[in-house]
């Protein structure tokens, strides 16, 4: 068996484009553009890069884009401050503050201030509680693409076991109560989880979301599974060269060999957080204007 690459950069452009068309029918009848307020503190380089993407899809999709490049020393007072005003504004659907915050600044507080209606990131604890309680809520966009990913190769999940490797709250928790969700049975796995392999093997969805380079091997993946894998981490260089490989959390060039299918690292899971970012500005918009969630998002 050789599994096939799962295209996310194709998923990720029909979702945008669905996205974008269901925009007009929103400015009709709301009467404005749905927006999305981005906080970036300090001057990170790889946050810099995933806010000027977000802006230019933002943008693209018709929507308004609204950003607050906030210097490194910020303090605790003004940030929350920042988010409070983007909660009173009417034209802010969505608010992301970009994350990781400078070791000054506590993440949790300033995560906790966002309205959980705008909290398009899906990280405060009522969005997680609404999830739990099988709610609609606005979910962290990495596992919500992960999810359509899945859907899309398998359709209905009813029935199926499904194993999720990590057990963060970004990507791990949503993860396994998505999977819930669609009536899986779920097992929440992780680095310190005894025998780790034979748990993996029983498995026809795996979610990799542990963040160790290619630590699930081929050998551990059922014949005919799929395989999500979120982990992003870079190598070593090799010799002669400046940058290392990016990887995912398994081992791609054995895993093709025992599954149905697997998402590439890069090109898999990555280009679906920006589209389920408008797609939760669009869904938290719409419920703000006491519009009906546009179909198929």
């Amino acid at each position: 068996m050789t599994g096939q690459l799962i295209d996310g950069k194709a998923f990720a452009a029909s979702l945008r484009e669905r996205i974008a068309a269901a925009v007009p029918a929103f400015k009709e009848q709301a009467g404005r553009a749905p927006g999305l307020a981005v906080v970036l503190v300090g001057d990170d380089p790889a946050s810099q890069v995933y806010v000027a993407s977000k802006h230019k899809a933002t943008i693209a999709a018709g929507m308004e884009s609204f950003e607050h490049r906030l210097p490194e020393d910020t303090d605790q007072e003004n940030l929350i401050a920042l988010v409070e005003a983007l909660n009173a504004d009417d034209a802010v659907d969505g608010i992301l503050v970009q994350l990781p915050l400078p070791g000054h600044l506590d993440e949790k507080a300033v995560v906790m201030a966002i309205d959980p209606d705008k909290d398009v990131d899906g990280l405060h604890v009522i969005n997680a509680g609404r999830l739990a309680n099988g709610e609609e809520a606005l979910t962290p966009c990495t596992p919500l693409g992960s999810l359509m990913l899945l859907k899309d190769q398998l359709g209905d999940l009813t029935g199926m076991n499904a194993v999720v490797v990590g057990r963060s709250i970004l990507v791990g928790k949503p993860m396994a109560q998505l999977l819930l969700g669609e009536n899986c049975t779920v097992t929440m796995a992780h680095s310190r989880t005894r025998d780790l392999p034979a748990i993996v093997r029983g498995a026809d969805i795996v979610v990799a979301a542990v963040g160790r380079a290619e630590m699930v091997k081929g050998d551990w993946l059922k014949e005919g599974a799929v395989v999500i894998d979120v982990g992003i981490n870079r190598l070593a260089p090799e010799p002669g060269k400046e940058r290392g490989r990016l990887v995912g959390d398994v081992a791609t060039s054995e895993a093709v060999d025992h599954v149905r299918a697997i998402t590439p690292v890069p090109g898999g899971v990555g280009p679906m957080t920006i589209a389920v970012l408008l797609r939760n500005t669009l869904v938290a918009a719409s419920a703000r204007a006491g519009l009906t969630k546009p179909k198929g998002l």
